[in-house]
């Protein structure tokens, strides 16, 4: 690396601290192509003079209503779906609705100032939305005691004390944010104690991963082996929470045999990692150890997430070959096709990603208080605003669960695999392309053979389901894909039980022809129930009769057990 391209990382590197990772140059893009363009459309701009004055005169007559009318008035704009800021009927009582009214109107205008100017790109309008949703989310009418009744209502009838446990909390947040400390509670979910309790042995172990297999708990299992790719951007026992909900517990529980990888939270040391190394000290060294463990079976891989995604590119570069080791391929909230990324197609860009690359090269990987910060600020008004007002103005700090507590539990990203990740992947699409390589050739997703079950949620902002949905087009093996309740996290970790749960199933075949993802909601019923059993019926489908368990571990093949599960990696802070 040359001097020139040091300076360029230090002073990049230097800003970051100011702009939270965003990068000043892609804000002043986006800020620019809308101004260049709407100075010169008159149209454009008559348009929002006319949906002023309409938001105006709304305003106004719902004023006069209110001042003339002894009962509640009819609101002039109803909030978006998602938004229940103002869904306390205080906010129906005068002044607070001519409030929240007014800034509902407002936002709608602003939404239309940086929406649909003609000439700017879609990616500068997305930024813009994004923007300007930010600066309405901080000076909602919610956020402030003056002009919230549930606040001033709470105040009122505490007389003051939910402001004095607010300051507490507060205080308690500022103290955690210096230190790094976690969050209050998370000590009561503690990785092998609390969770991640499912027995086990740690059997293979190298600079990147350990390999966990877990005990039996039946007295046959199938013969075909489950292996579990987690997301390496989180920490495995997601899968394996309480004892309650653990997705490890319940497969064991089924009958399998099941293998998880633990990833390694990276550090500095760790800054020339790359993709590849992921893939072959991650998957294929998983594989080979499963392989000598119960020789002679086919495999069960399963990914999540990032995971799903890797393992999508093995399992790729793998089927080049005459040897399958696959039983089933299982993708769970995993995208392979980057077109429609979500709402994280706010941060990939040129001019972002060469931000974060010297974000990265400063300290030899990416930070889980920089990653939060990024999903945080895509929900603003759910993550931040909301969580300040329950937690800061009404006092009320919401109790520690094992998935909040995984959630604070991060990980770190190495440099230059995350710079290879976001650019090849995310920005490129190299992989849905047929330009990511393996071993100096490029892989194609359409020569996996093996059987797919393919998992979408409904509320993803990570992986969108529609953007897992693609894995039918780019395929030529049979695809049974399922739509569940819940967002990226929860509605993976959906176990049978849990109420309010729902799923719809469905399987294309090979030779099936292609069903959009709308055509395919609208002909596909609603299930009750988890989606887990679901799966474990298609796995029983395609898996061989139960037999005697395999033993943990094979010493005389150079894997004796090292550890008692969870290991020592996912204790790594």
């Amino acid at each position: 690396m040359s001097i020139y391209d040091v300076l360029d990382h230090t002073m990049q590197s230097s800003m970051s601290r100011l702009t939270h990772g965003l990068s000043p140059a892609a804000l002043m893009g986006a800020w620019f192509d809308w101004a260049t363009h709407i100075s010169v459309a008159p149209g454009k701009q008559l348009q929002l003079v006319e949906k002023a004055a309409d938001k105006v005169r709304r305003q106004t007559s719902f004023a006069i209503n209110c001042a003339t009318k002894t009962d509640k008035s009819e609101p002039c704009i109803t909030p978006l779906p998602q938004d229940d800021r103002f869904s306390d009927d205080a906010w129906q009582i005068k002044p607070f609705n001519m409030i929240y009214q007014g800034f509902l109107l407002q936002q709608q205008w602003w939404h239309n100032v940086v929406t649909d100017v003609p000439g700017v790109t879609a990616q500068h309008e997305r930024e813009l939305q994004f923007l300007t949703r930010q600066v309405l989310d901080m000076y909602s009418p919610s956020n402030f005691l003056p002009t919230n009744p549930e606040i001033r209502r709470k105040t009122r009838n505490q007389a003051g004390q939910n402001l004095i446990r607010g300051m507490q909390n507060f205080a308690e947040d500022v103290q955690s944010a210096m230190t790094g400390a976690p969050p209050a509670g998370t000590e009561d979910f503690r990785p092998g104690r609390d969770v991640a309790v499912t027995p086990g042995k740690v059997v293979y172990r190298n600079r990147l991963i350990e390999l966990i297999q877990y005990a039996p708990l039946t007295e046959t299992v199938r013969p075909e082996p489950i292996l579990i790719v987690p997301a390496w951007i989180m920490k495995y026992y997601i899968l394996d929470l309480s004892p309650e909900n653990s997705l490890v517990k319940y497969l064991v529980g089924q009958g399998y045999t099941v293998f998880m990888i633990s990833w390694k939270n990276p550090d500095e040391d760790d800054r020339d990692l790359t993709m590849e190394d992921y893939r072959q000290l991650g998957v294929m060294a998983a594989l080979e150890a499963i392989q000598a463990i119960v020789p002679s079976q086919k495999i069960h891989a399963t990914g999540y997430c990032l995971g799903g995604t890797l393992l999508a590119i093995a399992a790729a570069a793998i089927a080049r070959g005459e040897d399958d080791p696959f039983a089933s391929v299982s993708l769970l909230a995993s995208q392979v096709d980057f077109t429609e990324p979500g709402e994280l197609q706010l941060f990939i860009n040129e001019s972002q990603l060469a931000f974060l690359d010297s974000v990265m090269w400063k300290q030899g990987y990416l930070d889980t208080t920089q990653m939060g910060g990024a999903f945080q600020m895509l929900r603003s008004n759910d993550l931040v605003w909301s969580r300040a007002v329950r937690e800061y103005l009404l006092g009320e700090r919401q109790s520690m669960f094992d998935l909040m507590a995984w959630n604070a539990d991060g990980t770190r990203m190495p440099y230059k695999m995350h710079s290879e990740y976001l650019h090849k992947l995310y920005l490129n699409n190299d992989l849905a392309e047929g330009r990511f390589e393996v071993g100096e050739r490029p892989v194609a997703i359409s020569d996996i053979r093996a059987p797919i079950f393919a998992v979408g949620t409904v509320k993803d902002h990570v992986a969108p389901w529609h953007s897992v949905f693609k894995i039918h087009a780019l395929t030529d093996t049979d695809v049974t894909f399922v739509l569940t309740s819940g967002g990226h996290n929860a509605g993976i970790v959906s176990e049978p039980g849990h109420p309010r749960r729902s799923y719809r199933i469905g399987t294309n075949d090979a030779m099936d022809r292609y069903v959009d993802p709308e055509t395919w909601l609208t002909e596909t019923e609603t299930r009750d129930g988890s989606w887990w059993e679901a799966w474990v019926a298609w796995l029983g489908s395609r898996s061989g009769k139960p037999t005697t368990p395999p033993e943990m571990g094979r010493s005389k093949s150079g894997y004796p057990a090292l550890d008692d599960a969870p290991g020592t990696y996912v204790l790594q802070q």
